[in-house]
């Protein structure tokens, strides 16, 4: 099976669509105060505000390798044209 030469840029295009489409519907985990006064003391942040972006950018990525990855099995399982028959 050949690929398209874009195939790589593709996935990581929408691995970044599906994380902003889920962030918008999936708002951050917030941790409580005290959890977020010792991860700023741990990884030696500036502030909350520091840690929040972070957190974000964390959450961010990883909905969307999620959605990615579940659309992709679902794709390949049930809509492919490209499938073997069994």
């Amino acid at each position: 099976m050949t690929h398209h030469p874009l195939e790589s840029l593709m996935t990581a295009a929408g691995i970044l669509l599906l994380a902003f489409l889920s962030c918008l519907l999936l708002p951050v985990p917030s941790p409580g105060s005290a959890l977020t006064q010792q991860l700023i003391a741990t990884f030696h942040l500036v502030d909350a505000g520091q840690l929040y972006t972070l957190l974000f950018c964390a959450w961010f990525l990883l909905l969307g390798t999620i959605e990615y990855y579940v659309l992709r099995f679902i794709w390949r399982r049930w809509f492919s044209l490209n499938h073997s028959s069994r």
